[in-house]
């Protein structure tokens, strides 16, 4: 769980030096360094993020396909479980509210929801 927090902060952290190119430090950074009204949020992909891709009817991705391709991926990784936000957004998104953020933009694989590129809703995607 605390790397997951340490990920989101030094995303933030990079992002706010790109706008900058002066040393910024960590204490140096508030709210208050920001224009009035700049939303702070997080952001996910679903491949990267969801996990869960054999769970409650999702179909197959061509970027499943491609990683289970051996010698596609170097180091063998996929996206089978990820950071398995499926079962954990709950904690997730309470993550989120302890760090102060005002947004969460995130993705649902489309294979979660039309398990066969077309046709029939799996109504556990949509329910999730």
């Amino acid at each position: 769980m605390g790397s997951r927090r340490l990920i989101m902060v030094m995303v933030m952290l990079v992002v706010m030096m790109m706008m900058d190119t002066r040393c910024i430090c960590a204490q140096d950074i508030s709210r208050g360094s920001f224009p009035k009204g700049f939303v702070f949020g997080t952001a996910s992909s679903a491949f990267q993020h969801e996990g869960a891709v054999k769970e409650e009817g999702r179909g197959p991705t061509i970027w499943d396909t491609f990683s289970h391709t051996f010698g596609k991926i170097s180091d063998f990784s996929n996206a089978d479980v990820a950071v398995d936000q499926y079962h954990r957004y709950e904690e997730d998104v309470q993550l989120m509210k302890n760090m102060g953020m005002d947004a969460y933009r995130f993705s649902i694989s489309w294979a979660r929801i039309f398990p066969n590129g077309v046709g029939q809703i799996n109504e556990a995607g949509i329910d999730h």
